[in-house]
């Protein structure tokens, strides 16, 4: 966290999930980041992270600056010093 912080970047993650079920997944993994719910995947489909059934999510890591442009996009899990080299 503290090399995103540095960056500039602020984390968070989106989850189909329900905002309630989010709390409890938000302790029991102890995230020091804001959990987003996207229940009808608006989100996911927006930034192409729905997997081909239309429903599974597959984990995509996007940094969007603060014009609104795409610095950084990647399916999977990239290392942080990849994506903070991305930050404007």
């Amino acid at each position: 966290m503290a090399k995103f912080q540095t960056a500039g970047i602020q984390p968070f993650g989106v989850n189909p999930a329900g905002v309630d079920s989010h709390a409890g997944y938000v302790r029991k993994l102890a995230f020091n980041f804001p959990l987003l719910s996207d229940p009808e995947r608006a989100i996911a489909r927006a930034y192409h992270a729905l997997k081909d059934d239309g429903k599974g999510i597959q984990r995509t890591v996007y940094v969007v600056s603060k014009d609104g442009t795409i610095a950084f996009a990647q399916r999977g899990a990239p290392p942080v010093d990849e994506i903070v080299a991305s930050a404007p």
